[in-house]
């Protein structure tokens, strides 16, 4: 099969929309067409060259939805027609981690930046070269071949254009705040950060119980949105979001700080720690370089006050629990998705749409493969 997809030939470097080969499914694989996928800041971070990948040309996205057409032999949990989300970390189930039921962290998910498929092969050639496709998924296509371990299948009656988000800003952000902070009702929580995770943790810290949710981000447009979607108050600076938080507990602090900024550095790790109370917790979600080292912690602090520095990944979640879950939320109006497409780019605009979240104009934007297209709805 023909299909477009858009891929990194060097880092740091553009997108690129090219024709590609894409392969029949194999063994426990299906060929799904695309509907949408979001532009996710994580993807951002290949093309500046933040995080290194194996193989080049690389087909990026990881945060799509699509509809099955073909299914390869032995597949068990999709037939043709299901809508499916994608899952950028292909859970196996008898791992350590997921027979826990911490499918979140899988032990496949140690080869979602090698750019092969499970079985270490590759399903897109461009030139007569394979192109490696990132988290096993590489959403940026308009059609494109998964592992059934990488796909969840959703409801038929919803919107797939917007069920895209569910596949990772949405839990990510949502479960920072019902998972890794633990929150209560009640508490007083800041958001450093409220972009296309941020904005999904005020959600989750308001349907939580919390009585003040503080958003914290430079930009305008986005500390609107955000009180638009649950926060309380809103601030430019952590400085000033942890002075109110003060200010309303007698002096302690927040209950916990959601670090959810664009990219995280040990300062940003080392402002939410001070505007926390005794154990309180620091949840810290954004992705920062590997090579990045240190933050700046009062050691004594740390243990004499209890305090708590909490990595979450994908949400702290079960993808196949939360994915369905956030759905049924959305559903029901107590989760909020059509508010945060800010726009719809078509795949040969999607450097454009990278430039606007950088210039602060997006929530999220999406690859919108059908509706623009052609005006199609699934």
């Amino acid at each position: 099969m023909i299909a477009k997809a858009a891929m990194l030939f060097e880092q740091p470097g553009e997108w690129q929309v090219r024709e590609v080969e894409v392969a029949e499914p194999g063994a426990g694989e299906v060929l799904v067409e695309m509907v949408a996928s979001g532009l996710c800041h994580s993807d951002d971070h290949v093309a500046l060259g933040d995080l290194p990948v194996s193989r080049l040309p690389y087909c990026g996205g990881h945060e799509g939805s699509g509809v099955v057409r073909r299914v390869g032999p032995g597949v068990r949990s999709l037939q043709e027609g299901d809508h499916v989300v994608t899952s950028f970390v292909p859970s196996c189930g008898r791992c350590r981690w997921c027979s826990r039921g911490m499918q979140n962290l899988c032990d496949n998910g140690a080869l979602i930046m090698e750019g092969c498929q499970l079985d270490g092969g590759y399903r897109m050639r461009v030139a007569g070269r394979d192109v490696a496709t990132g988290a096993m998924l590489g959403t940026f296509a308009t059609w494109q071949v998964y592992d059934e371990l990488s796909c969840i299948k959703i409801r038929d009656d919803l919107p797939l254009d917007i069920a895209c988000l569910v596949a990772c800003g949405v839990p990510t952000g949502w479960g920072s705040a019902v998972n890794g902070a633990e929150i209560s009702v009640g508490d007083v929580v800041i958001v450093m950060g409220v972009g296309g995770v941020g904005i999904n943790a005020v959600q989750g810290a308001r349907f939580a119980g919390a009585s003040h949710v503080i958003a914290v981000d430079p930009v305008d447009f986005k500390r609107t949105k955000a009180l638009e979607v649950g926060a309380t108050e809103s601030y430019p600076t952590i400085e000033e979001a942890a002075d109110f938080a003060r200010s309303i507990t007698n002096g302690q602090g927040a209950d916990s700080a959601i670090v959810t900024v664009g990219v995280v550095s040990g300062t940003n790790v080392g402002d939410a720690f001070d505007a926390i109370r005794k154990a309180g917790i620091v949840v810290v979600t954004s992705q920062g370089s590997p090579a990045n080292v240190g933050m700046p912690v009062n050691l004594f602090e740390i243990s004499m006050y209890q305090k708590r520095i909490q990595g979450v990944l994908y949400g702290m979640d079960s993808p196949r629990h939360a994915v369905p879950a956030l759905l049924d939320l959305y559903s029901e109006g107590h989760l909020r998705l059509d508010e945060l497409v800010t726009r719809r780019y078509r795949l040969e605009d999607i450097n454009q749409g990278y430039a606007d979240m950088h210039a602060g104009r997006n929530i999220r934007g999406i690859i919108d493969f059908a509706g623009l297209a052609e005006g199609t709805t699934w």
